[in-house]
């Protein structure tokens, strides 16, 4: 018999199915690739216009996107759009990591109300930032001494 606890997650998660797919709240409530990552090969964080702040770090090999991890301060849509696009970039190399598109996350989410749809940018801006860093540090390595993150 479940519990009056189990009974009012249940209720939460009804309500949150009429606004968002499975697919985001699965991503929104268990985020895959979340946290830091040490010696990364390109990094970027940016803040979008709702304040949410999302930061991705990614490791390369040979062009190739082996790992890509992320952070947010911002909401549950921002954790689910970040989570989805470092799914997104993983096996890819740069240049069509680089082309994740806003559309592309919400497509994989499975869209999102039109007043978080911010966080779908936010989230393939920031991809595309970390993926700029990475080509700047391979082209000029010596710049990875200044690099903050």
């Amino acid at each position: 018999m479940p519990t009056s606890w189990e009974k009012f997650e249940e209720l939460i998660k009804a309500e949150m199915r009429k606004l968002y797919s499975e697919v985001t709240i699965d991503h929104a409530m268990n985020p895959r690739n979340v946290g830091d990552m040490e010696d990364a090969d390109g990094f970027a964080s940016v803040t979008g216009p709702c304040g949410d702040t999302m930061k991705i770090w990614l490791k390369v090999s040979n062009g190739t996107i082996a790992r890509a991890t992320f952070f947010t301060d911002g909401c549950g849509t921002s954790i689910a759009s970040g989570s989805m696009v470092a799914e997104m970039a993983r096996g890819k190399n740069v240049c069509e990591a680089q082309k994740i598109s806003q559309q592309n996350v919400l497509d994989a989410l499975g869209g999102l109300p039109e007043g978080s749809e911010h966080c779908a940018l936010l989230a393939s801006n920031t991809l595309k930032e970390a993926a700029n860093n990475y080509l700047a540090m391979k082209n000029e390595p010596w710049k990875r001494a200044y690099r903050k993150y």
